[in-house]
């Protein structure tokens, strides 16, 4: 016969520890806009809406590419391409190596 663990959980910490992750999502958001901003103030609010649309979808820890862009934004391949390039000047995506070519995720 097989045994049977059972653990209490803290509900309440649990809905805490949720509510703490969402305000780091919008802390980075903002961070994401101020570094934009900073690099040049010519950078229009489009830009940053699809920069802050990529980092919604993809965040920290996933790789992303050109394509992935297009899919996110809408955006036709040489319009993305040069997003990705303002986002790597900017020093607001990193170029990841060992997930093939082209592939990106946010700093």
């Amino acid at each position: 016969m097989a045994k049977v663990y059972t653990e209490e959980v803290d509900i309440e910490r649990v809905k805490v520890d949720i509510k703490s992750g969402e305000v780091d999502i919008e802390s980075t958001k903002v961070d994401i806009r101020n570094k934009l901003l900073s690099f040049s103030d010519t950078i229009s609010e489009k830009t940053i809406n699809h920069t802050v649309e990529i980092f919604s979808k993809c965040g920290k820890e996933n790789c992303f590419g050109r394509t992935i862009v297009e899919e996110i934004t809408g955006l036709k391949p040489s319009r993305a391409s040069k997003l990705i390039k303002l986002l790597v000047d900017s020093e607001v995506i990193v170029l990841v190596t060992g997930h093939g070519k082209g592939k990106y995720r946010f700093q």
